[in-house]
């Protein structure tokens, strides 16, 4: 079974997230996980805000915004 830190470790790598790695990350939230999943959560929160790690959902809300002008 994939476990956060899994998906964080692989974005944390490639500096993206996509989609489909957000969305396990929603479904690995709603269960069980330990503190050393926590805390890889938390590293990829901040790597995001840091602009460390891209997001393809906010990429594609982006892309959406800018063709309404």
């Amino acid at each position: 079974m994939t476990r956060i830190r899994d998906v964080v470790r692989d974005a944390l790598n490639s500096g993206y997230l996509t989609v489909e790695a957000e969305n396990q990350l929603r479904r690995l939230l709603s269960l069980r996980y330990d503190r050393e999943d926590f805390r890889a959560f938390m590293i990829l929160q901040e790597a995001a805000m840091n602009g460390d790690v891209r997001q393809q959902s906010r990429e594609h809300s982006s892309s959406k915004c800018s063709s309404c002008k």
